[in-house]
């Protein structure tokens, strides 16, 4: 059976432009709505579409974002405080964070469900989207976390997880 590596590594590249795609679009808009308003000075009444636009991109922009693109190593946390713990104790607040958030979001994805396919009976205001294709990614968002999060279960169960081997580097401060 040959590999998926290749297929992945696509896949992830198309993601990261999409991801580049929406951010154009953001900034695009944004330079049309300064240049109407401010240079132009034409009425600016259809702006709305062009701040529906930037919303709208910037949502899907957060959600696919982290659902397909952040690497975990990419991710913000609290590294004062939890590097400061013992390796145990960061294990231990893993698994009991990684259970918490993957058992909310699974609690709440069948009524976030309900309410997205709810959602396909309104529409935008200005380009007439239906909701459920602008908050569908929501529950792409919801699904990702929660594999993410009993990945970080599994990584704090096993010892595993990359972040819990000690750096030898001199920033790490644990090679002595």
């Amino acid at each position: 059976m040959p590999s998926i590596a290749p297929l992945v590594g696509w896949l992830s590249r198309r993601a990261e432009n999409l991801i580049a795609l929406l951010l154009l679009t953001m900034f695009a808009t944004f330079l049309l709505q300064i240049i109407f308003r401010y240079v132009l000075a034409l009425p600016v009444s259809w702006t709305n579409w062009t701040i529906e636009v930037v919303s709208i991109a910037w949502l899907w922009g957060i959600l696919f974002g982290y659902a397909f693109v952040v690497r975990d190593v990419d991710v913000i946390r609290l590294d004062i405080v939890y590097n400061a713990l013992p390796l145990t104790a960061r294990r231990t607040l893993d698994v009991i964070t990684g259970l918490f958030v993957a058992a909310v979001l699974a609690w709440t994805l069948p009524k976030c469900w309900d309410y997205v396919q709810f959602m396909r009976i309104e529409r935008t205001p200005a380009l007439r989207l239906r909701y459920n294709y602008v908050f569908g990614i929501y529950l792409a968002f919801a699904v990702a976390v929660i594999f993410r999060s009993l990945l970080d279960v599994w990584g704090g169960i096993t010892g595993r997880a990359a972040r819990y081997a000690t750096p030898r580097h001199p920033e790490g401060h644990d090679y002595d």
